[in-house]
């Protein structure tokens, strides 16, 4: 499974629940809906392409997360 974000188009806004479901439908489970224009949640990396081609879908992106060092280390 890989995190993602995926970007809401401005026009489907509106209608962010449906293009939630219509992710949900493709195998995405939904974690967060944002009204701002955001779905969170987590895809096999072989469905990315399906999600795409979901009406309302901008953009479908992998969750680059980062960790801090731990505070022993050198570098802060």
């Amino acid at each position: 499974m890989v995190n993602i974000n995926v970007t809401v188009d401005p026009e489907h806004l509106s209608a962010i629940g449906d293009v939630a479901d219509a992710l949900r439908a493709r195998g995405m489970q939904v974690e967060q809906v944002l009204q701002s224009g955001f779905i969170t949640g987590s895809v096999p990396n072989d469905s990315r392409p399906a999600l795409e081609s979901v009406d309302g879908v901008q953009s479908v992106d992998e969750d680059l997360g980062y960790r801090l060092p731990p505070p022993e280390e050198d570098i802060q």
